[in-house]
C-alpha cells in the first residue's frame, strides 16, 4: 500500500472517481483541507471510507486577522481528523502582504498540543528557512509537502527529523532532482498535490504514486520491489511517532 500524503481530494470535479482509481491503484488518501469550513464540507460529503484519510488545514495564504477564530474551529473539528494539513507559511508574491499574520497563526497553531499529536503536512514556498526553524522548535511529526528551497536548509530539516513528500511533478523537474538525491530515503513518503499537481500534462491523480516510486528507485538505486519497501516502511514509522491521545 502507498500513501498519498497530500491529495485536495476535494477540488477535483468527481472526487469519488478518483477515490475509486487510488483503490484500484493500492493507494491510500490523505484528504487535506485549505480551512475548517472545507474540512466540515468534506467530512460531510465522504463519511468514513476505507483507504482516506481526513486532513484539517489553514492554507496561509487563507490566514486572515480573524485566524484566532479559524484556530478555535480547527481545535474543535481536531478529533474528526486524522491529519493537520493543509497548514505553513507563504512567504511569495501571493502571501507577501500576509507574512506577518501567517507567522503568528502558524505558531499559534504549532501551541495546540492536541495538533501535534497528529502528522502533519506542511506547505512553505518561499519560507522554507523560516518554516523548519519552527518546526524544528516544537515537537511536531511534520512532512515538508512539494520542497522547493535550498539542499542547506533540507539537510537541517533531515538532521532535525523532518520528512519529504515527492509528487509526479517533482521528478520531472530538474531543479528537484539535486534534492531527491540529497534527501536519505528514509526521510521520504509520497504526494500528489492533486490536482494542481500536473502528470503527463493533465492533474495528477493519486494512482500516478507507482510511478513515482518507480522513479525514487532510480534515484536510489534500487530495485523497484526495494525502493517500494523503503517507502512502505516510511509511512509505518511516520505513524509510529505520533504521541497516543492519551499521552
Amino acid at each position: 500500500m502507498l500513501l498519498d500524503t497530500h491529495c485536495h481530494i476535494d477540488v477535483y470535479p468527481d472526487p469519488i472517481a478518483v477515490l475509486n482509481q487510488a483503490k484500484a491503484a493500492g493507494v491510500h488518501v490523505v484528504a487535506v483541507t485549505e480551512d475548517p469550513g472545507r474540512f466540515r464540507l468534506l467530512r460531510t460529503r465522504l463519511g468514513r471510507r476505507d483507504g482516506i484519510h481526513l486532513g484539517i488545514g489553514l492554507h496561509p495564504l487563507r490566514v486572515t486577522t480573524h485566524y484566532c477564530r479559524d484556530l478555535d474551529r480547527l481545535s474543535r473539528l481536531l478529533p474528526d481528523a486524522d491529519w493537520v494539513g493543509e497548514v505553513g507559511l507563504d512567504f511569495s508574491k501571493g502571501g507577501a502582504a500576509t507574512k506577518a499574520l501567517q507567522v503568528e497563526a502558524f505558531e499559534a497553531l504549532l501551541a495546540i498540543d492536541a495538533v501535534l499529536r497528529k502528522p502533519i503536512t506542511v506547505h512553505s514556498r518561499g519560507a522554507e528557512r523560516d518554516t523548519v526553524t519552527r518546526l524544528l522548535q516544537t515537537n511536531v511529526v511534520a512532512v515538508l509537502h512539494w520542497y522547493t528551497g535550498s539542499i542547506a536548509v533540507a539537510e537541517q530539516a533531515v538532521t532535525g527529523g523532518l520528512w519529504f513528500s515527492v509528487n509526479p511533478a517533482m521528478i520531472r523537474s530538474s531543479r528537484a532532482g539535486g534534492l531527491l538525491r540529497t534527501i536519505p530515503p528514509r526521510h521520504v513518503v509520497l504526494e500528489t498535490d492533486g490536482p494542481y499537481a500536473r502528470c503527463a500534462g493533465r492533474p495528477a491523480h493519486p494512482a500516478d504514486l507507482p510511478a513515482v516510486a518507480e522513479h525514487l528507485a532510480g534515484v536510489w538505486g534500487l530495485p523497484r520491489g526495494a525502493a517500494l519497501a523503503q517507502i512502505a516502511s516510511n509511512q509505518q514509522r511516520l505513524a509510529a511517532m505520533l504521541r497516543p491521545e492519551s499521552a
